[in-house]
């Protein structure tokens, strides 16, 4: 969906790098950018880019902001590491009025919560939209990134696909690994990371037995994921634990998995041998 250039965009920025990379996609392409850092999570150099900074607490504080900026269009991007409890913060009267709302969404499941949040903004007049349409190299493109993956590297990497779906379905997880024709471990409330270190525990105590490197890393999004707040991602750190824990590669849905500090990512993958390759998924009837 194509963007009008002139209209005014927040950022409200989570951890990690790439709030800073849409912000920078967006004044490249000459819109007027206004980062807002969540306090505690926030953890970019936004340098001279235009921002500022509110605490969970300060939703009057964020309305506020975003009305003297003259914002409709607002995108929801990086790392939310806890959920806030509002038992122990210092509310604004914005949050207080907002409260039993706010209260609603964060007691639900991981999707429904991004799904109550969007609805929240949406109520009061914005529209929230997704990091991937103001910077579109963020996402993986189909096709091969990285490496040379055999058949049998491939046909791993479309089974754990095809189980990454299935448990997405639950709002369970994003990922799954497959060696040698087999799932071996699947995606829960550890995330990707620490997934991989139990591949890699359960390899070292012979669990899984298989001659590295082999198999596949697959991360595709939940079939019911709200893409413009929750793409999955993949990125450095991924490439180095998918390689302890003895994989040949990693495979993404293509146009719908973000590649965090893409070029690292493709370089660390080469650098250890890993392919990392985009599979373009049919749509579900």
């Amino acid at each position: 969906m194509a963007l009008p250039p002139d209209r005014p965009l927040a950022i409200i920025a989570g951890g990690g790098s790439v709030p800073l990379h849409v912000a920078k996609a967006a004044q490249g392409a000459g819109r007027r950018t206004l980062v807002l850092g969540i306090e505690g999570e926030a953890d970019a150099d936004f340098g001279n880019l235009p921002h500022e900074h509110f605490s969970w607490g300060q939703i009057g504080r964020l309305e506020r902001l975003l009305s003297e900026h003259g914002t409709r269009d607002v995108v929801l991007v990086g790392g939310v590491r806890v959920r806030p409890d509002f038992r122990l913060l210092k509310l604004d009267m914005g949050t207080v009025k907002a409260l039993p709302e706010i209260l609603s969404i964060i007691t639900s499941g991981d999707n429904t919560v991004l799904t109550g949040v969007v609805r929240f903004i949406e109520a009061r007049g914005y529209s929230v939209i997704g990091a991937h349409q103001i910077a579109a190299d963020l996402v993986a493109p189909a096709g091969t990134l990285a490496g040379s993956p055999s058949s049998q590297h491939l046909s791993d990497a479309h089974l754990a696909i095809e189980a990454a779906g299935r448990i997405g379905l639950l709002d369970a997880g994003q990922a799954a690994v497959a060696i040698g024709g087999r799932i071996v471990a699947l995606e829960g409330a550890e995330g990707t990371d620490a997934m991989l270190a139990r591949v890699a525990s359960l390899r070292e105590a012979g669990r899984i037995r298989f001659a590295a490197p082999g198999g596949a890393l697959a991360k595709c999004a939940k079939p019911q994921q709200d893409l413009r707040v929750d793409m999955p991602t993949i990125g450095p750190d991924t490439v180095t634990h998918a390689a302890a824990a003895g994989l040949a590669g990693i495979a993404v849905e293509a146009g719908r998995v973000m590649i965090i500090d893409r070029s690292e990512t493709i370089r660390r993958a080469k650098a250890a041998g890993l392919f990392i390759h985009a599979v373009e998924l049919q749509a579900t009837p």
